[in-house]
């Protein structure tokens, strides 16, 4: 069911009157990647230095018991839409299933319909391709790169976070410089152009660091020589995005901006990269479902908006809770019978007893790496201070922060409580897990769609998801610093579910490479020398025919080795179906599936 979104008179007024809507506050969401509790010197880090960071910190109201998802998608579909990974439809980190169930409205459309200008600069990852890019969702402006990050199996050949190819609003575009410096000065930029308008703003500055590979300009680089290399990036590209920070605050109190915008900064799960060095005492990383995966900091800061004192708030707190906050501070109405499971924060933020969230049951569960379909129990169970994890083992946090000491068997009481309340959650969410998003091809809104592999439907295995994966054929896991736990071997074949939305005659493009890399599907590619790194040289493939199947068609044909591409002709009809794809040697022997595929409807 599509939900519309039915503008309030107060919010027809704001968008008729310049005078009201100046009024309203500005917004702007800031959200690391990878960064973990620990990567702050104001939380105790011995090494790194986040000068700006800790002044922001001071500044604001921080909820110290904040929880997100511990990886990329699921965090952002919490926050895009205030539910629960599971029923947004965006629970893995690819397979398939980063795509926001439809019927959901968003934050972006949300303020958008509300009167303010919405923009996108950075990380998005619910969707490459329509219907579900951020232009798609309610963003009137999106700067952004495709996928989980840069280096990212769709995202720009050779793309090295310095002088990068990005898109602008679905158009390829060369911007110069370090991804973090082009993201915010687009961003303040943009900012400043709403303000000469008169017009109020939703700034989601989502950053791909410190995600890796670790990589970044070398004056900050050099602030840690006595680290190994993969720390000392880490901590170099936070290094930069501290700077950065210091440049927005200094943007937004030479334009007057600062007073009346709402500025809140988190992380989108625990640490990586800087684990070894410092991770605030917490047990667990990225991926993890103790405390160290998914427990993050969360600032806001909105100095008129006649909040309580800065200072720390102790109260259980998830990411799903910040689009109901920000909705009810800048007072827009959602439509009737819109649902969040996250609660609106704004009377805690101002000095307000919320007596509900201290008995309320939170749920920490995604899409893991070595299974993309969430398994029941796989997750964290929270209330107060106490964790159920993985549905037998329960923590006591007043006592044991570093959740070292099992006391299921001491408070069976407790546990008893959290597996009732999960039983219950998990009912709720499985039927949404069998609804999965599909990709649309043949609409005059994307033609053609470029699909990758990135987003073959896997049930187990992560798709080939990276470049590297596809220049070594799955013999290596990543690039270094990518995925410090480390990941399974990505699947090399998997289908695509597709949605074609009107019968028409296609062609269908097989590729090994991207079509910006100008290679056949049988080359090697050389090694690249990226500015702070490389990638090694593409493995040859004896390709000697393709094959593609959809709806009903199977057909193959014969690769030559100079051919960049296999092409396929075929009449489709309109509906949800599947497409695959097959590379074979000449023995009949499988090979791998087209890593692109390019679809255009004629």
């Amino acid at each position: 069911m599509t939900i519309r979104l039915m503008l309030p008179l107060v919010i027809l007024a704001a968008v008729c009157n310049p005078a009201i809507a100046a009024s309203r506050p500005n917004v702007i969401l800031v959200l690391t990647d990878d960064q973990g509790y620990g990567d702050f010197s104001c939380h105790g880090n011995p090494v790194l230095k986040t000068p700006n960071l800790d002044k922001l910190h001071d500044e604001s109201i921080r909820l110290t018991d904040f929880h997100v998802t511990p990886m990329c998608t699921p965090t952002r579909a919490q926050l895009m839409t205030g539910r629960d990974a599971l029923a947004s439809g965006a629970y893995c980190v690819c397979s398939g299933r980063t795509f926001l169930r439809r019927d959901l409205p968003t934050m972006a459309g949300l303020f958008a319909a509300a009167g303010y200008r919405t923009a996108l600069f950075g990380k998005w990852h619910l969707g490459d391709n329509y219907p579900h890019r951020p232009m798609d969702r309610g963003f009137h402006h999106a700067l952004y790169h495709l996928s989980w990050g840069i280096t990212s199996a769709p995202d720009y050949w050779n793309n090295d976070y310095f002088d990068d190819w990005f898109r602008c609003d679905g158009k390829l575009r060369r911007y110069k410089g370090y991804c973090t410096d082009v993201w915010f000065d687009e961003a303040m930029a943009w900012m400043k152009t709403c303000q000469k308008r008169g017009q109020p703003f939703l700034t989601y500055l989502a950053l791909n660091a410190p995600h890796g590979p670790f990589w970044a300009p070398a004056k900050y680089r050099a602030l840690y020589p006595q680290l190994d290399r993969d720390t000392a990036g880490f901590f170099a590209m936070i290094a930069n995005m501290d700077d950065n920070m210091a440049r927005l605050d200094a943007m937004l109190r030479e334009t007057g901006l600062r007073d009346n915008t709402i500025l809140i900064f988190m992380t989108d799960n625990g640490g990586t990269g800087g684990i070894k060095v410092f991770n605030g005492n917490l047990r667990g990383a990225k991926t993890s479902h103790y405390e160290g995966g998914h427990r993050v900091p969360c600032f806001i800061r909105w100095p008129a908006g006649g909040l309580r004192p800065t200072g720390d708030v102790d109260a259980l707190t998830q990411n799903q809770d910040i689009l109901p906050t920000l909705l009810d501070l800048c007072g827009v109405a959602p439509p009737a019978g819109t649902r969040f499971d996250g609660t609106s924060l704004a009377p805690l933020l101002r000095g307000r007893a919320q007596p509900e969230l201290a008995e309320r049951i939170l749920v920490v569960q995604y899409g893991g790496l070595e299974q993309s379909e969430p398994a029941k129990w796989d997750c964290a169970v929270m209330w107060k201070k106490w964790r159920l994890v993985k549905g037998g083992e329960l923590y006591d946090l007043t006592s044991d922060p570093s959740q070292r000491q099992d006391v299921a068997g001491r408070h069976p009481a407790v546990g008893r409580k959290l597996r009732e309340h999960y039983e219950k959650w998990w009912a709720g969410v499985q039927p949404a897990l069998a609804d999965t998003g599909c990709i649309t091809v043949g609409s005059p809104r994307e033609n053609p769609t470029c699909l990758s592999s990135v987003d073959w439907f896997s049930p187990k295995l992560t798709a080939a998801a990276q470049t590297i994966d596809i220049r070594l054929l799955g013999e290596m896991t990543g690039p270094e610093g990518a995925l410090p736990m480390g990941r399974p071997p990505p699947a090399l074949n998997g289908p695509w579910h597709i949605h074609i939305e009107r019968d028409g005659i296609y062609e269908i493009a097989l590729r090994r490479w991207p079509k910006e890399a100008d290679a056949a599907i049988t080359a090697g590619l050389p090694a690249f020398k990226a500015a702070d790194g490389e990638f090694p040289a593409g493995k040859a493939l004896p390709v000697a025919k393709a094959r593609v199947k959809v709806a009903d068609a199977d057909v193959s044909k014969p690769v030559a080795p100079k051919d960049k591409a296999a092409t396929f002709v075929l009449p489709l009809r309109s509906g949800r179906t599947q497409l695959q794809t097959w590379f074979y040697d000449a023995d009949g022997k499988e090979l791998c599936g087209a890593f692109y595929v390019d679809v255009r409807r004629r």
